[in-house]
């Protein structure tokens, strides 16, 4: 089962969908870069019209289970996944040692719009949670599959540059309990968690749908959702 937060903070949730966002943060959510690939391209409401439904069930799940991080895109560079995430969405780009030790470079952290020198304050964060993913689809997957989503890096979606503060803060909550509302990047956030869904035909339950219908018809209803099906 998913713990819930206070009733407070769902309202909040709810309030920052009837909000209407300013031309600038809308245009950037209208216009993400695709995939290099073959790629779905829908509005917001026509992609949860086709999401499945279902209701969650995380009920065995273990972090163990999604192997990561692994080899990467290159095992010959050395630069596991996490380290290939933090290299390629750095906004100044870091010094990259043997071994890929990483010094230096900034990068702006997605949730909470704070701009950070240095890796030491970052995580790199699974945007659909290792546990949400269990409970939508996941627990019936090969081990190999979880491996492959648990460390996607063929859509720039899946895993997202943070603060660690701000993603202790998320932990495996879903969009019916948690967004990243003080940087009004909720509508990335939004559809972007739509697309990875659709990316991994992956689930998603009453609250979940709910949530997404409110901001799909609201402060959202300009979003577009890409993904390319994974392999």
């Amino acid at each position: 089962m998913t713990t819930r937060i206070p009733r407070s903070r769902r309202r909040r949730l709810r309030r920052a969908a009837l909000l209407p966002l300013a031309p600038l943060v809308v245009a950037a959510v209208m216009a993400p870069a695709p995939p290099a690939h073959a790629a779905v391209v829908m509005q917001l409401e026509d992609a949860l019209s086709t999401l499945p439904t279902a209701e969650e069930d995380r009920t065995g799940y273990l972090p163990e289970a999604f192997p990561h991080w692994n080899a990467g895109t290159d095992p010959a560079d050395d630069c596991d996944t996490r380290r290939e995430v933090l290299i390629a969405e750095a906004v100044e780009a870091p010094v990259v040692g043997p071994g890929c030790t990483i010094h230096g470079g900034t990068w702006t952290s997605y949730y909470d719009d704070q701009t950070v020198s240095g890796t030491g304050s970052l995580t790199v964060d699974h945007l659909v949670p290792l546990a949400e993913a269990w409970g939508s689809g996941a627990a019936s997957w090969t081990a190999a599959r979880r491996e492959a989503y648990a460390n996607d890096r063929g859509a720039p979606a899946t895993l997202a540059v943070a603060t660690t503060r701000t993603v202790q803060e998320k932990a495996e909550q879903d969009v019916a309990d948690w967004l990243p509302l003080e940087g009004e990047d909720y509508c990335r956030y939004v559809g972007e968690w739509v697309a990875t869904k659709h990316r991994w035909s992956l689930s998603v339950d009453e609250d979940e749908l709910e949530t997404l219908k409110l901001f799909a018809d609201n402060a959202c209803e300009e979003t577009v959702v890409i993904y390319a099906p994974a392999e």
